[in-house]
This record gives C-alpha cells, sequence and structure tokens, in this order.
C-alpha cells in the first residue's frame, strides 16, 4: 500500500520565524533582550513567554506518555522554563521562532547544555530523557501531523545548534566567532575581517534510477547500512555543478550506469547526517538508464542490482515499518523513564518482522522511501500535493 503524508520527516517546520507582520515582542532581537534580562535575573515574566529545548551531545530532550489508544507510547518535545538554564549564557541560546497558533506570543528557543553538568534535566525518574534525532524520527507517528511537526522542530533546532559547534572560529582568519541575530549567524569577532556567517546546508542528490523497457529500479547496499537494506543511490553536488549532472555523475560513478532524463520528485531536510554535516537537503530525482550493465564502486557501495517492480513491492510493507515505530517509540518512552541507560542500536532500528524479509528499504521518514513507492505505485506520488514533473530547469542538457 501507499503511505501518504503531507511533507516529508522534518519538514512543515510549526514554528515561525519573524516577519513584517509579526509580534515586535517575538521577534529575534526583542526575544533575545527580554531573556537576556531574565537570565541575568531581571524581568521574571520573560520566562512565562519563553520556552527552551534543551539539548545534550546532539540529543533532544523529550517526554513520553502510554497512549490510551493501540497506537502504543508518543513522545513529545521536553520544553522547559529558561529558569531550568538559568547559568548558561543568553548567547548559547538559538531562537526558534513563535507558535503562529499562541496569542501570547511564545518564544521557542534552544540551547546545548552539555557542559552544564549542575542541570538536572533527563537523568531518569523525572519522566525526561535525551534521545538522539535519528531515534526520535524512527519512533514518530508518521500519519500524526502535531507529531511529525514535533520532529521538525526537533531537526531544526538541532542543525542549528551541531552548526555552532563546527563554526566557532572564522574560515577567512581563524579567529573566534560570536552569536548573532539570536543565533541565526555568526559573525568574527576581528575588526578587520567581520566575515558574516550562515548556517551551513549541504546539498545531496539522492535518485531512484529506473530502467523502464524491463520494468527495474537500481538499488544499492552500503556495507554499514543494516543488513537487506537496500535504497536509493545519492551524493553530495559538487562546485559548479547543476543538479542533472550531480545525478548523472553519482550515478555513473558508483554503478558505471549512464543516465538520460532526470526528472524532479521532491525534497527534504535531513539533519541526521552521518559526519561533520549537521544538515544535508535530499533533492529526490527518478532518473532514466541509458546503459544497463553495472559495475560497483567498491570504495562507494557493498552492492547494486536491477530489482523487479514486484520484488519491491514486496518489500515495502506497511506493517514492518508501523511495528518498527511502536517498538522505538516504546523504547523512547523507557529512555525518558530512566529505565534503559543505553541509546537505541542500529541493529534496533531495522525493520521487526518476525520472518526475515529477503529485503527491505528505509522507512517513511526517508525521501528514498518515498522515491521508491512512487515508482512501485506507477507514478502515484505519497507525499501529498507533490506530484512529480518535469521541471524546465531541470530539463536534459
Amino acid at each position: 500500500m501507499s503511505i501518504n503524508l503531507k511533507s516529508h520527516a522534518f519538514a512543515s517546520n510549526p514554528l515561525r520565524s519573524s516577519h513584517p507582520n509579526s509580534d515586535p515582542s517575538s521577534s529575534p532581537t526583542s526575544a533575545l533582550d527580554a531573556l537576556k534580562s531574565f537570565l541575568s535575573g531581571g524581568d521574571n515574566e520573560s520566562s512565562a513567554v519563553a520556552r527552551v529545548l534543551p539539548f545534550r551531545k546532539g540529543r533532544a530532550l523529550a517526554r513520553s506518555s502510554v497512549s490510551t489508544s493501540n497506537s502504543g507510547p508518543k513522545w513529545i518535545l521536553g520544553w522547559v522554563s529558561p529558569a531550568k538554564v538559568r547559568g548558561i549564557r543568553a548567547e548559547s541560546f538559538v531562537y526558534l521562532g513563535s507558535d503562529p497558533e499562541e496569542e501570547n506570543g511564545i518564544v521557542f528557543w534552544a540551547v546545548d547544555v552539555s557542559d552544564a553538568a549542575d542541570l538536572e534535566l533527563g537523568h531518569g525518574g523525572d519522566g525526561y530523557g535525551f534521545v538522539d534525532l535519528r531515534t526520535l524520527m524512527i519512533a514518530t507517528d508518521w500519519t500524526d501531523a502535531d507529531a511529525m511537526g514535533e520532529l521538525a522542530i526537533a531537526g531544526h533546532a538541532g542543525a542549528l545548534l551541531e552548526w555552532h559547534k563546527t563554526s566557532r572560529f572564522c574560515g577567512h582568519c581563524g579567529t573566534p566567532t560570536a552569536s548573532v541575530d539570536a543565533g541565526r549567524r555568526k559573525q568574527c569577532t576581528n575588526g578587520s575581517c567581520k566575515k558574516k556567517i550562515y548556517p551551513r546546508v549541504d546539498p545531496v542528490v539522492i535518485m531512484l534510477v529506473i530502467d523502464k523497457e524491463n520494468d527495474c529500479a537500481l538499488l544499492s547496499h552500503k556495507s554499514r547500512s543494516s543488513p537487506r537494506m537496500w535504497s536509493c543511490l545519492a551524493g553530495f553536488i559538487e562546485p559548479g555543478e547543476s543538479l542533472e549532472e550531480a545525478v548523472r555523475r553519482e550515478t555513473l560513478e558508483e554503478t558505471s550506469i549512464e543516465v538520460g532524463d532526470v526528472v524532479y520528485h521532491s525534497s527534504q531536510p535531513w539533519p541526521v547526517g552521518s559526519g561533520n554535516m549537521p544538515c544535508q537537503l535530499m533533492m529526490g530525482f527518478f532518473a532514466y538508464a541509458k546503459t544497463f550493465n553495472i559495475h560497483v564502486d567498491k570504495a562507494e557501495l557493498e552492492d547494486a542490482r536491477w530489482h523487479r517492480r514486484e520484488d519491491v513491492r514486496k518489500a515495502l510493507t506497511y506493517d514492518e515499518y508501523e511495528r518498527t515505530q511502536k517498538t522505538t517509540a516504546f523504547k523512547v518512552n523507557q529512555i525518558c523513564k530512566g529505565l534503559e541507560g543505553a541509546q537505541i542500536s542500529s541493529a534496533d532500528l531495522n525493520t521487526g518482522s518476525r520472518e526475515l524479509m529477503q529485503m527491505f528499504v528505509p522507512g517513511p521518514y526517508a525521501i528514498a522511501h518515498h522515491l521508491i513507492s512512487s515508482w512501485v505505485h506507477d507514478g502515484v506520488n505519497c507525499i501529498h500535493q507533490l506530484q512529480p514533473k518535469q521541471l524546465s530547469s531541470l530539463s536534459n542538457l
């Protein structure tokens, strides 16, 4: 069956950044002034109109409760009052926005508390726990719009905080940088440089390569992936390269397959990328093969094969994804109760089938799933109101 979403995981953040028609009190500058006043022992009223999302070592504070329905536990973000983090400098906070549904102008912040050992947060027994974003992603009920909104906020906050950690020094002159504009950018403190630095986004193309004549799709397996996990090809865009060129180059480099037409599908922010890349933007495409003999670059992939549509259809088993989501949500619940000290391992995030399937593909939280599912269901796009289309700017060169 096709899993329909209004938007990809980590997209459609419900918090709104300031714009000309916003309440001036919730603008980044005004909100930061109020936060500074409170943290320095001044205006206590500021605490009532601000909420803070703490992170520790890249993990967001969450809390979980058992649902009264059969859907299993549900997690929500562990927002706290600024009073809980009063010992942290205001310059360490990053502005996330305000909730357009709230009439009292509540402003939302994120802060890294990794070095604040005296803070009593998420140590077990208080119903809160620090959980990594990838685990929260898999534990999220993708049919719940509110839960998907919480995930998008966590992804945005985590990406900003990670960027702050990796941009402590100016890349031009090496001088320390300072947070400005309520943490939404940074600036070199060298008076003769003053270089402005903006949050980093790394563009990635991800493509489902299709053999139209034989009704097959090219899927790859990486050694670091879960056993039996097959997915789309993907790669970073190089400087001076168009999106179509990146699709064709990456496919040729990794599998020796030549690609002709490139058709845009959709895009997804991906703040759970590996390495020192705090936020990637995944741009998804269908790519139509002109050659079909595969020669795998073993430095990039463990294997790549053509898969028939019906075989891939069997891997898109809704019950398996639902079971994995509920199992992971239960483990998040255990973490928040302090009953499980370790974070969830990659093995725990495998599809939880009672019988081993020959293959499976990434879950509904990943754009790869929707590229594959759209093709399997003969072009029915699984992202609501996002139909694959040939853009004039993405035409075959």
